[in-house]
């Protein structure tokens, strides 16, 4: 195939203990999906039907990466996740079906330039350039459900610098992954190659030039970033 213009690779995320690469399609990300993060956002955390925003899959920046402090904003947040990632697709899947639709699982940041987002929720307007920005959505290597499983319940932490932010468990999530997939292929036909970044818990805040993050997934791993001075 040729194309009319140079056009870059595709995106692909490490599969832990293999030579083989995942690509990466679309991103999703579910919104409040904590109790106690939906209510540091100043909303109530009743299980209402969930949310979903996108990043572009060339947003992705591999563990260990030092990237740049993006532009465009004075307050970036962190927001720590497990990654799910879809190896089958299909479209008005049940709940019980839908953990035959995982490939793995992965640690992700959803990282926030939470002024433009603030901003453009005050005007009533799209915050997708708060969320699917450039380098916005780290992930580690991605651990195949063969090698462990279906993650429910385990902790989940991040540190800004050695100190934890943000520490929750996944047994916490308002919608859990076979609910969020179920839902979430109700509105949109998933794809083999899809993430869907599952939710954060309480404590985001503030990521400043220099700064370390560190983030862990029990039973699915690690994630390390380092913002450029």
């Amino acid at each position: 195939m040729e194309y009319a213009i140079e056009f870059g690779p595709q995106v692909v995320l490490p599969v832990a203990e293999s030579s083989k690469l995942f690509p990466v399609g679309r991103i999703y990300c579910v919104g409040r999906n904590y109790a106690e993060h939906a209510r540091e956002m100043g909303h109530d955390p009743e299980r209402e039907p969930p949310f979903f925003f996108m990043k572009p899959a060339d947003a992705i920046v591999p563990s260990g990466a030092t990237i740049a402090y993006p532009t465009g904003t004075k307050d970036l947040h962190h927001e720590i996740e497990m990654v799910v990632a879809i190896g089958k697709g299909g479209a008005n899947i049940a709940p019980d079906r839908a953990l035959e639709h995982v490939f793995g699982y992965g640690v992700g940041l959803d990282m926030t330039r939470r002024d433009v987002q603030g901003e453009a929720k005050k005007m009533g307007r799209p915050w997708e350039m708060g969320k699917a920005f450039d380098q916005s959505a780290p992930c580690s290597a991605l651990k195949p459900v063969a090698m462990i499983g279906h993650p429910a319940k385990g902790a989940i932490w991040l540190k800004v610098n050695g100190k934890t932010t943000q520490r929750g468990d996944l047994s916490e999530l308002i919608w859990n992954i076979p609910e969020t997939i179920a839902y979430l292929s109700k509105l949109i036909t998933l794809r083999a190659g899809d993430l869907i970044y599952s939710g954060t818990p309480a404590g985001v805040g503030p990521v400043n030039r220099g700064d370390r993050l560190e983030g862990h997934v029990d039973g699915v791993g690690d994630l390390s970033l380092t913002y450029a001075n």
